[in-house]
């Protein structure tokens, strides 16, 4: 079932009845009941129109338009008979096409560039990551890379027939979703950088809309909607990178903040005897816990900013601290039960501001989950409030690193879902009808 992604700053679920007192023409109504009866279908499953009328209270004759016109946009199909009860005719059943609609979400971290595609029915039709060191790149070149792997991507859908209904990539650092310009991304060295604007110079086809957001919200609305914590109405999702972001998912809905930037935990003080953290202050969370932090300690020669002309993957570099933790390397328990200290006294903090019920890690905490969560979870309890700390847990994520993509896709998903509009129609659709209010 898919859930509506509430906390969405990019969209949100639609209603058929408009506000008190404000006028609203026909083309808003039709609208908002497109996106009523196709969340509804693709909330609840299968069901016939005369079952989409009783439960959404339309009317059986604007149900039936509404059906023809998202028959028309390639969004719903029918799939046979179904009986409403036990007498009477059955309806054709309605349910969710969408296999020629696809929605394209991009990461771009410090060691790699992310892509993952699903049709509009959650069929997974891309899930891949590309090593690039967008560290020591330019944005420029770090956006031709993007660039590419966007194309690449475009003409796999384009072969299987699916059209993109939009783009969104995800970054580590503070974006102005309203333009879709970087503000600041200090691991990639951006500062007010147009990616959407640059895309669409290189190539990207104007029909197709495309938005940025940060990677760690996004993130965690694809821990809320489908992953380990799914469902879970309080929790806060860490990245686990190089650089360490937040997502806060409180009450059902994302944390934002008045201008989208709340969640940049990484770059909370720590320590102020501590390390100079690449956004150029001292002590900050991530140079205690982020990927880099225990590669400095675990695999020094493998350090990041040694550039020997070998580009590693995070999975690569994590393969390397298992080996050397298999040979016995002390080093590497040492590091592992530091950056373990460090992500438990972070976290107590966030419990205390923000009392989730879980802690999703992601990205290479969730791959040494095993060593991580019980040092982590001793010291949380160590220093958090007591009640809130002892109904909070770690937990690990199954995304991998690939859970902003992810959530990039999913906020496309989720805008079809809120406009169904935005798919162009590929047969003529049945004349509008006046909608119900």
């Amino acid at each position: 079932m898919h859930r509506s992604w509430t906390g969405s700053r990019n969209g949100g679920s639609t209603s058929s009845n408009r506000s008190a007192g404000t006028p609203a023409d026909q083309a808003t109504v039709r609208r908002s009941n497109l996106s009523l009866v196709l969340r509804h279908v693709s909330e609840y499953g299968p069901r016939s129109r005369s079952v989409v009328a009783m439960e959404t209270g339309l009317n059986k004759t604007t149900v039936t338009s509404l059906v023809g016109e998202l028959q028309a946009r390639g969004l719903l199909k029918e799939i046979g008979p179904q009986h409403a009860g036990a007498v009477g005719r059955p309806g054709l059943a309605l349910a969710l096409d969408g296999s020629g609609v696809g929605a394209l979400g991009l990461e771009v971290n410090v060691d790699y560039i992310a892509a993952f595609a699903t049709d509009l029915g959650g069929r997974v039709l891309i899930d891949r990551r590309v090593s690039f060191d967008a560290m020591g790149c330019d944005s420029d070149r770090s956006l031709t890379e993007l660039a590419r792997v966007i194309g690449e991507a475009m003409a796999e859908l384009d072969l299987l027939e699916v059209r993109v209904a939009g783009i969104t990539v995800a970054v580590p650092g503070l974006v102005d979703t309203a333009t879709g310009t970087v503000d600041v991304a200090p691991n990639l060295g951006w500062y007010g950088v147009p990616v959407a604007e640059w895309l669409v110079r290189a190539g990207v086809p104007p029909n197709v809309p495309i938005s940025v957001d940060n990677d760690a919200n996004l993130a965690a609305l694809a821990e809320f909607t489908g992953g380990v914590a799914s469902g879970t109405s309080d929790l806060v999702y860490l990245t686990g990178e190089v650089g360490i972001g937040g997502g806060v998912i409180s009450g059902g809905r994302l944390l934002s903040g008045a201008d989208g930037f709340a969640g940049e935990v990484g770059h909370v003080m720590v320590d102020p005897s501590g390390e100079r953290c690449g956004c150029g202050r001292i002590g900050c969370w991530e140079t205690k816990v982020g990927l880099a932090a225990l590669v400095r300690m675990a695999t020094p020669d493998h350090a990041y900013g040694m550039h020997d002309g070998v580009m590693r993957d995070p999975e690569e570099r994590l393969a390397e601290i298992e080996l050397r933790w298999a040979a016995g390397d002390p080093r590497v328990d040492l590091a592992i039960g530091e950056v373990g200290r460090w992500l438990g006294r972070g976290s107590a903090t966030l419990v205390n501001l923000f009392n989730p019920r879980v802690i999703v890690i992601g990205g290479y905490f969730a791959k040494l989950a095993d060593r991580l969560i019980p040092v982590a979870q001793a010291e949380l309890k160590r220093l958090g409030v007591e009640g809130s700390v002892a109904r909070c847990d770690f937990v690990a994520s199954d995304l991998g690193f690939g859970a902003a993509s992810r959530g990039a896709a999913g906020i496309v998903t989720e805008r079809v879902l809120s406009n169904p509009t935005a798919i162009d129609v590929r047969l003529a659709a049945p004349a509008p009808e006046k909608e119900r209010e």
